[in-house]
């Protein structure tokens, strides 16, 4: 009787089921839900993995976000291939009059998408998403997607250079969507505010309506406006349009005027969201929200930037996006723990170096107030023997058409994706793209001056920049010059809108020197060291130290750590000096070493919200003495999960060691745990002599953990990388210079332009005169070269800057008679980042130096 009863009672709940899922997708005709669990992966080639019949049990099971490289820890080098990734689900039918779309955030680079064994589509760029339909390749029962992504080098896609590390994968999420046959597409609302005020504004949307039946379809568009606390402030035009089969039709509607809207900054960060609603026949086909905010901006040349009609001198950071660990492949959470970081330190402004940013970055800007500068993938370095060193333009003309297309194509994706987003407050092209062939300059300025004219096509309503604009004379061919460097100091009042895109790049670990590290915004003409004032005049939009965080890096892991907060997503001082002289908040007292009694173990949430891969918290491992009280000292520490559902980078437990890659400094660890199922994870933190920590995490919504049934996290061991000797390279062609002083007309960057014809002078009475190259690297010098501006006596001594500061003598050559030729002058085994020549005689025509790139 009782089991009769539980088997009613369970039809009963059943039915009920079946009831509310009908009745949910009856009011939600469009679906989105996570595709980021339960993937398998392979690295390497894999014949037939696209076959729904292809035996993977032998790959890793992973959830994504998922990197080819993980675990990582800023080693200089990364997995480089193609990878394989492969997940089944089931449809118990395909659903009549619907489609079915997966919408990837990010794979870099390039990318082959499978359903059935059939490929559906192919995407090249690695920061841009893409949505592929998968209708025309589902079938009732098990469906297969598999996803070949391939991260080498390729001469005709952008970037074809950069000063990062470029690893391959699925690295953001990835998101399974249903609509109906009349639907928005992939990214289809455009919202705007044209002619906005202070006392009213009015709203524009365009809305893409496709139509995947088999006939002609009559749809109504109604669109409504609401604010955050869902109140409706406007209702917009109600538009009828008929849309032929299998074709795309936009739709616009303009409101009338909303009273005072609440407007956007980094102050009142106000977000209103346009809920639009596709119906055919009466019957709702489509529902979308889009967030947008109320707000405008002016940037000018001699005023400087304004926001909301106000004059607003934004001071800001360039962020990557990867982290300890689990290097680019990052969580939701995560970037909004990086976003907070920087708004806690009383930043207003992130540039996105040097790629477009997951759509949750912008998100997170938009909510927790910062302005951003989103950025397209075309760029260039100097000084590797490396496919990612190589010139920013094609030097073959066979791959000019090809790689043009690229830049294009991701430039138009990345606004496309972005544009509803009000913290977005200009595009920028690209970053240093002067580091290119000589003879491909001029074709560089003609893909940027491209570049520019597609971006005012695609979005009238903000101005196109071009940053890391010192060299190349690149500077006037966009709306806004971002200028990084010496950049500030070479171009003073130039005449066109502009901001510093990059200053400081103070090499430091944890905790580094309590110092705000200007670099060369205190060399910016008339003004004074340690006054900031007088390096923000009218005419500067604003300035963006390098960098927000510590990064994984082609030139090592040593080059990589010029963040304000390190990789483990731990704070330095300096990080703690802005913060106090931007908003006031006074540093702690500093770690001392002391009697180590115990271990303090924390998270950054009291629980993962999510088991989807977009939810994670950070761990943090902090050395106390018997008070509680928090010392520098840095032992071995293991963290381990114990029980539960967790997972680190590196499976179940993780080693921090000073000293190591996977580092304790200063008396802290960290690093950041996910997890895929609901239940709580028991961790503990261990050291020799001291006491142990625990900590329980509980993950609230997923699959229920069930101990001893549901597999755990394989351990991940981590290798470091043997950085190979390198070969001897020239180092310093169009990097950063300082000098001592110089006369009109013979500035210190014409030293190490390649053209013998100009030349560097000092100022006449210069007493000690001296020019300096920042080589943007660690390099182990063999020899340096120098051309004088012509024939003379000459005496020259050349030193090199260790990282504490100090200078020591690297070469020299006496007091003689040069022709004006090069001299070479062999040096000590010295590694350094900057090298300084004193001269006496005359000027410097060219200075290079020689020698091979340090991996630390």
């Amino acid at each position: 009787m009782v089991d009769t009863m539980m088997r009613r009672s369970l039809r009963l709940i059943a039915v009920l089921l079946v009831l509310a899922c009908a009745l949910t997708a009856q009011a939600s005709p469009r679906q989105r839900e996570s595709f980021n669990a339960g993937w398998r992966f392979h690295f390497g080639s894999a014949a037939d993995a696209e076959q729904p019949a292809f035996d993977d049990a032998g790959w890793t099971a992973i959830g994504l976000p998922h990197s080819f490289s993980l675990p990582y820890f800023q080693s200089a080098s990364f997995p480089v291939g193609e990878g394989w990734y492969r997940k089944a689900f089931e449809l118990a039918q395909v659903p009549a009059g619907r489609r079915v779309f997966l919408e990837f955030e990010g794979a870099f680079q390039v990318a082959d998408v499978y359903v059935n064994g059939q490929r559906l589509a192919t995407h090249r760029g690695g920061y841009t998403g893409f949505s592929v339909d998968l209708t025309p390749a589902l079938k009732a029962g098990r469906n297969l997607v598999a996803v070949r992504v391939d991260n080498r080098w390729e001469p005709t896609l952008a970037p074809r250079a950069g000063e990062h590390v470029f690893s391959g994968g699925l690295y953001r999420d990835v998101w399974l969507v249903q609509t109906r046959d009349v639907h928005v597409p992939w990214t289809g609302t455009r919202i705007t505010t044209p002619g906005l005020s202070a006392e009213q504004g009015t709203v524009v949307a365009e809305t893409e309506v496709r139509n995947d039946a088999a006939r002609e379809q009559t749809v109504v568009v109604r669109t409504d406006i609401v604010d955050a606390n869902g109140a409706r402030v406007s209702r917009l035009p109600e538009t009828r349009l008929r849309v032929p089969a299998g074709r795309m039709v936009v739709a616009t509607q303009r409101s009338a005027p909303v009273a005072r809207p609440a407007l956007w900054s980094p102050e009142t960060p106000r977000l209103y969201r346009a809920l639009t609603q596709l119906i055919v026949d009466g019957r709702l086909t489509d529902r979308l929200e889009t967030e947008f905010g109320f707000r405008w901006t002016q940037w000018t040349a001699d005023k400087g930037f304004f926001l909301n009609g106000q004059h607003h001198y934004f001071r800001g950071a360039n962020v990557h996006q990867d982290q300890a660990g689990w290097g680019d492949a990052v969580t939701n959470a995560a970037i909004e723990r990086d976003v907070a970081l920087m708004k806690d330190a009383g930043f207003d402004f992130i540039r996105g170096s040097h790629y477009p940013h997951d759509p949750h970055f912008a998100a997170a800007t938009d909510h927790l107030g910062l302005l951003f500068l989103s950025e397209a993938p075309f760029w260039g370095t100097a000084g590797f023997k490396s496919p990612w060193g190589a010139s920013a333009y094609p030097t073959d003309p066979a791959h000019e058409a090809g790689f043009e297309a690229s830049v294009l194509q991701q430039l138009a994706e990345m606004i496309r994706i972005h544009r509803n987003h009000p913290s977005i407050v200009a595009w920028s092209m690209g970053n240093e793209a002067f580091f290119t062939a000589d003879a491909t300059l001029p074709k560089v300025r003609k893909l940027l001056k491209a570049m520019v004219a597609l971006s005012h096509e695609l979005d009238p309503s903000r101005p196109a920049a071009v940053s890391g604009v010192q060299r190349g004379e690149l500077d006037r061919l966009g709306d806004i010059a971002g200028y990084n460097g010496d950049g500030a100091v070479l171009f003073p009042d130039s005449g066109v809108p502009n901001f510093v895109a990059e200053y400081g790049s103070t090499i430091a670990d944890r905790p580094g020197e309590f110092a705000p590290g200007w670099g060369d915004l205190e060399r910016t003409p008339g003004a004074r060291p340690g006054q900031p004032d007088s390096w923000r005049p009218a005419w500067r939009s604003g300035e963006a130290i390098w960098a927000g965080f510590d990064h994984g890096s082609i030139a090592g892991r040593q080059f990589g750590s010029m963040g304000l907060v390190d990789y483990f997503r731990l704070p330095k001082r300096q990080w703690y000096w802005y913060r106090q002289h931007q908003r006031g908040i006074a540093p702690p007292a500093w770690p001392e070493a002391g009697r180590a009694a115990a271990l303090r173990l924390a998270s950054s949430a009291p629980a993962i919200r999510r088991a989807d891969g977009t939810d994670d918290v950070q761990l943090v491992v902090t050395v106390v003495d018997a008070q509680g009280r928090p010392l520098s000292n840095s032992p071995p520490v293991h963290l381990e999960i114990e029980s539960g559902p967790g997972e680190l980078p590196t499976g179940r437990a993780i080693d921090f060691a000073p000293g190591s890659d996977i580092a304790i400094r200063d008396g802290q660890a960290a690093i950041a745990m996910r997890s895929w199922q609901a239940g709580v994870s028991r961790l503990r933190a261990s050291s020799p002599g001291l006491r142990d920590a625990t900590l329980d995490v509980p993950t609230l919504a997923g699959p229920a953990f069930r101990p001893g049934v549901t597999p755990l996290a394989p351990p991940r061991p981590y290798h470091p990388a043997v950085a190979a000797a390198g070969e001897e390279q020239a180092f310093g062609r169009n990097n950063p210079t300082e000098a001592s002083s110089a006369a009109s007309g013979h500035a210190p960057r014409l030293v190490n332009d390649g053209d013998a014809a100009t030349c560097w002078q000092p100022e006449p009475g210069d007493g000690d005169p001296w020019i300096a190259l920042d080589l943007e690297r660690i390099v182990a010098i063999s020899r340096v070269v120098v051309r004088p501006c012509g024939p003379g006596r000459h005496a020259l001594q050349a030193e090199v800057q260790q990282l504490n500061g100090q200078w020591l003598p690297l070469a020299a050559s006496p007091e003689r008679e040069l022709d004006g030729g090069p001299l070479e002058l062999p040096t000590e085994a010295l590694t350094g980042r900057r090298v300084r020549l004193k001269v006496r005689g005359g000027g410097i025509a060219e200075f290079g130096v020689f020698g091979r790139l340090v991996n630390p």
